[in-house]
């Protein structure tokens, strides 16, 4: 093989190499455009800001929470209905096959829950006017009227139909839109989105009373717990409060995240202890708190990663308090209150010890200096019984909340604005109280029923 053969079997093999290396390259390229394709339609199919959650925020698929109940809890099983409307009994005097005689018959039970066709009830209800002597003015009522309307306002739908609206919108979550088809294709109901809107409105201002009421009840309550995230009423800029107790749940929609709020539901006087995190917005009111320990315990383990902060004694100390704090709080009812004191005791000298430590870490800093400021709300789980260690309940009020909130963002006016509050509330203290919704609501529907 000669030098020039040579020199030209090197340069292909040469250009053979830069190929592959570009084809290689290309390939790297491609896949890189593949997943940033694939990021973008996720991205697309996401819900939309302003209310996504951030991915700084989002928990790792590692530490995902297994679903369902914790292992070992007690199973379920449909229990028997407390009355039966039919009994149907099937003898076996034959053979459904040959006709031939059935011998050590056994006698087998089931009990069958079913759903007849529903079939609006429709009532015509022929009511008079006149005029008094002495009252003027003067009509007949009915139970099944909730408003005066005549002429083309003179079809509605009663007490009943309205507060199952009510509930399958402001309880359940569906939207206006699969509410009515919700009322049609399973009861036979025909109303349309709009005219469901101006319903709920004028239900909203029947039951006023009743969410003053609530408020008033949330006012004379031993512990409230307080939360809010941010809404939205034709625009941003809204937030959605909840003030919430074992027994009754207030939402407020406001333009604002101050303290104002808090103030004005629940008022000058309260004399409860206030359950909330750590926003400075629950500060300015002169009211007893307590600080929720599950914010304590996250920043306690986001400053664990702060850089520097090698040296975990301080800040695990502080994680100590905490749990043992939790633990006190349960222990309530079977310490006696002098041993219970005692240990209540043993803790405020525990949290001023921790708090008089010197500290040189950035997270031991940023910890101390955020307890230092919370310092006399510490430990109110401990003072007032009715207060829980953290937060959790107003949380979970808020929860049905945020789902509805993925759907519509919030309100679009004012009147809407007022009208989720106003049912909302009612509806989750119902179910706080185990109270049937409907039943309650179209109890105070009716113009002969008092507003509340």
């Amino acid at each position: 093989m000669d030098d020039r053969t040579r020199a030209i079997i090197e340069e292909l093999r040469a250009e053979i190499k830069r190929l592959k290396e570009r084809i290689e390259s290309l390939e790297q390229e491609n896949r890189r455009l593949r997943e940033e394709l694939e990021k973008a339609q996720q991205q697309m199919a996401r819900q939309a800001a302003p209310f996504r959650r951030e991915e700084r925020k989002k928990i790792p698929p590692e530490k995902h929470k297994r679903p369902g109940q914790k292992p070992g809890h007690p199973g379920f099983y449909r229990k028997e209905p407390d009355h039966i409307d039919q009994t149907i009994e099937l003898p076996l005097d034959n053979c459904p096959m040959c006709s031939g005689p059935v011998t050590d018959l056994e006698r087998m039970e089931q009990v069958i829950e079913e759903i007849p066709p529903v079939r609006p009830r429709v009532v015509k209800v022929i009511t008079y006017r006149g005029r008094c002597a002495r009252c003027g003015v003067v009509e007949s009522h009915h139970p099944l009227q909730t408003s005066y309307g005549q002429g083309a306002a003179k079809v509605q739908l009663g007490p009943r139909a309205l507060s199952l609206a009510a509930c399958l919108n402001k309880v359940h979550g569906l939207t206006m839109r699969k509410t009515c088809r919700v009322l049609h294709d399973l009861c036979g109901l025909r109303i349309t989105a709009g005219g469901l809107s101006q319903a709920l409105s004028r239900i909203a201002g029947r039951v006023q009373g009743l969410y003053e009421k609530l408020i008033a009840d949330i006012r004379g309550s031993p512990a409230v717990f307080a939360d809010e995230t941010s809404w939205w009423v034709g625009g941003p800029g809204y937030w959605l409060w909840v003030f919430t107790t074992p027994e009754q749940t207030v939402y407020r929609v406001e333009d604002s995240r101050g303290s104002k709020v808090v103030q004005d539901v629940l008022g000058e006087d309260f004399r409860g202890m206030l359950v909330s995190d750590c926003l400075s917005s629950y500060d300015p009111a002169d009211y007893s708190k307590h600080k929720c320990i599950a914010h304590h315990l996250r920043a306690i383990s986001k400053a664990m990663k702060f850089p520097g902060t090698t040296d975990h004694t301080y800040l695990a100390a502080w994680g100590s308090f905490f749990h043992a704090v939790i633990a006190l709080h349960r222990l309530r009812e079977v310490l006696s209150a002098e041993d219970f004191m005692a240990k209540r005791e043993a803790m405020e000298r525990w949290r001023d010890d921790l708090l008089g430590r010197a500290v040189g870490q950035s997270g031991d800093a940023s910890v101390k200096n955020r307890l230092v400021k919370q310092r006399a709300h510490l430990l109110g789980c401990l003072y007032e019984p009715a207060a829980e260690p953290t937060n959790n309940r107003a949380e979970r009020a808020l929860r049905p909340a945020v789902i509805a909130r993925k759907v519509s963002c919030g309100n679009k006016t004012e009147r809407g604005r007022d009208c989720w509050q106003i049912l909302s509330s009612i509806g989750a203290t119902c179910r706080q109280q185990a109270v049937d919704f409907v039943v309650y609501l179209s109890d105070h529907l009716p113009l002969t029923a008092s507003p509340g």
